[in-house]
């Protein structure tokens, strides 16, 4: 059995030393490697057998960086699951801050706007029904345009539309759209065959104009829209829903007013030159945040037009016709959605 005996030598006869150090550590590096190339002995790793000086043939800066190297090495190997675990604690956070965040809008737009309870001890029998209905049709309206638009993509309908020359399918979508909701509500509520069926080509017209944007943007995005979606609108509609008989109906006016600028600045890029920068960032801001705040605030002028139509049926003014009701919040939801999907792709886009 061999011992070695380590002298501690001084600093001058170490400097004198250093090539004859030098020598000898690249040959017992060398001798190291073979043996360990060689040997079949598992007890010492690789990690305990690179924690040996150095520092006789390297300077002390070189010596610092290897052993901070190492050092980082072995923690990732020992703590590798460490990151998997900071982004589960993060998205559970993140899933408990917009939870939070919802809930508290939700109380403060119930605080702000439903201040004043119904004088009429609560929402009555035939209105509950009649919004009931009202929101099944509509569910079953985005259910169709769903389906429609995963069907357009799937048979490569989509690719045929974005081929084409756009204007014609932009006016010829439109003129679709506008014939169909118009010929909806037109028809009788009672000839239900008709009825429906146009219904059913304005869903189909709104899932063209839709299926598109499904095609570009993630599966994981779309559900996110959708889920934000519901929420915005379900809150909204709760405040629609509990607040004083037609306390909202006077904002139909500002909305329209409202829709007519936001549409005109949906047009400004085909007018505006493209070295207008800022003035496009700000027509496509009032786009998206504008038009997302419009549409919700026709969500609750909707909601409230519904009660108000729900009482005229009552008293046998009018026919109730849940169809021409959801027409209205399909395309609140449709707007809002667009609008979410829009800025989650633009965020998805930055952080890339």
């Amino acid at each position: 059995m061999a011992f070695t005996m380590t002298v501690r030598a001084g600093p001058a006869r170490l400097a004198s030393r250093l090539p004859q150090l030098a020598k000898s550590s690249e040959a017992a590096s060398a001798i190291r490697t073979f043996h360990q190339s060689t040997t079949k002995n598992t007890f010492f790793t690789p990690r305990t057998v690179s924690l040996v000086f150095r520092s006789n043939a390297k300077p002390s800066n070189n010596l610092l960086s290897r052993l901070q190297g190492a050092a980082r090495g072995y923690q990732q190997n020992s703590y590798g699951y460490a990151p998997p675990q900071v982004d589960r604690q993060s998205l559970i956070r993140r899933l408990v801050t917009g939870g939070a965040i919802f809930g508290g809008t939700l109380i403060a737009i119930n605080v702000a706007f439903n201040r004043e309870t119904r004088e009429d001890g609560g929402m009555p029998t035939y209105e509950r029904s009649y919004l009931h209905q009202t929101f099944i049709h509509t569910g079953l309206g985005i259910g169709i345009i769903g389906l429609t638009g995963y069907q357009m993509i799937q048979s490569g309908f989509v690719y045929r539309l974005m081929v084409t020359n756009p204007w014609m399918v932009a006016i010829g979508g439109l003129a679709l759209s506008f014939g169909t909701m118009i010929g909806t509500r037109a028809i009788d509520p009672d000839n239900y065959v008709p009825k429906y069926a146009l219904w059913t080509a304005f869903n189909a017209t709104q899932a063209a104009f839709i299926a598109p944007l499904m095609a570009m943007a993630p599966p994981a995005l779309l559900a996110r829209a959708g889920l934000y979606t519901v929420a915005m609108m379900g809150g909204i509609s709760f405040v629609g829903a509990t607040a004083k008989q037609e306390k909202y109906l006077y904002i139909g006016g500002p909305l329209l007013a409202g829709a007519a600028i936001v549409a005109v600045s949906g047009l400004a890029p085909l007018v505006l030159p493209v070295t207008a920068v800022r003035t496009l960032a700000i027509t496509e801001n009032l786009w998206l945040y504008g038009g997302l705040a419009l549409f919700g605030g026709f969500t609750l002028y909707d909601v409230q037009k519904v009660l108000h139509h729900a009482r005229l049926a009552e008293r046998g003014i009018i026919k109730r016709d849940p169809v021409n009701e959801s027409i209205s919040l399909e395309l609140d939801f449709l707007n809002i959605f667009v609008r979410f999907v829009q800025i989650l792709m633009m965020q998805q886009n930055r952080r890339k």
